[in-house]
């Protein structure tokens, strides 16, 4: 059975994509995990980082991106996603794609889609139907990895609900500052209502420090002040590693340029080692 770890925060910019492709490329390179990366955010940051563009157009044009899993139940016509044919394999630019790292891609198209996913009707066994169609779609597919890692919208809607339910784990990444902690209760009093009304338990894995200025003053109160709240907020811990700010990680991001290793993508010191000891930490705290 697969590990399901969904990637949130409420506030854009915090590099929560980064988090995911690194951590992505990261496990299935030096821990031997296959792994599925699931993009929910309509803005595909996870999918331009690791797929051609051109491809990913042709594919969204014939309903093999996430955003047709979505239509089918809303149009509840003759079902076009097809899972098997929408997840890319081998996906990266690290030596011209990772075997055992594969992509179930977005779509800008999710942005109008949302607002109507609260009308399909509720029918069948689950009552909560809306918040399952993702969960529904992947099952089968999903028990052949070991670990998924989505990608959520930075918002608590229908979508990033549907990732929520089908994880087992939910990740909050954040700059130590004022703006990218402030929502972290909601996100964790919205998780814990929703598996009390769904009765799918959601672990909270943790808190990672990211964009970290050691310098900054702030930066380090904050930092303190996260570990302090772990217990009284619910988010269970701070992580150990802390992902210093990096240009090499956001130039990284860039499809466009091939990289031979993951040393070569993430150097040999930060932000490397870093993501090194955050996917061994993530992986300490999931068995």
């Amino acid at each position: 059975m697969a590990t399901v770890i969904s990637i949130i925060n409420l506030k854009g910019g915090v590099g929560k994509t980064t988090i995911t492709v690194a951590l992505a490329e990261f496990m299935t390179l030096l821990h031997q995990r296959k792994t599925l990366v699931v993009d929910l955010d309509p803005q595909t940051n996870a999918t331009m980082a690791l797929m051609n563009e051109y491809e990913w157009k042709r594919r969204n044009v014939r309903g093999q991106t996430v955003v047709q899993l979505f239509r089918d139940r809303l149009q509840q016509h003759r079902p076009v996603f097809n899972p098997e044919e929408a997840i890319v394999h081998q996906v990266s630019n690290i030596g011209g794609g990772i075997p055992g790292l594969d992509l179930l891609p977005s779509s800008l198209d999710l942005i109008d889609l949302q607002d109507n996913l609260a009308g399909i009707a509720t029918s069948g066994i689950i009552s909560d139907r809306p918040l399952t169609i993702l969960g529904e779609s992947l099952a089968e597919v999903a028990a052949a990895y070991d670990l998924v890692l989505i990608d959520c919208p930075p918002n608590l809607g229908i979508i990033t609900q549907n990732g929520l339910l089908f994880s087992q784990y939910f990740l909050i990444p954040v700059i130590p500052d004022i703006l990218s902690t402030y929502g972290i209760p909601q996100i964790v009093s919205r998780v814990r209502r929703l598996a009390a009304e769904t009765g799918v338990e959601i672990k909270p894995l943790g808190v990672v420090i990211n964009k970290c200025r050691h310098q900054s003053a702030l930066h380090r109160t904050q930092y303190h002040v996260l570990s302090m709240d772990a217990d009284r907020v619910g988010y269970s811990r701070v992580f150990d590693t802390i992902l210093p700010e990096s240009t090499q990680a956001a130039a990284a991001m860039d499809f466009s340029v091939a990289y031979p290793s993951l040393h070569g993508k993430y150097g040999y010191k930060a932000p490397y080692l870093q993501y090194h000891q955050l996917a061994e930490e993530v992986l300490r705290y999931v068995r």
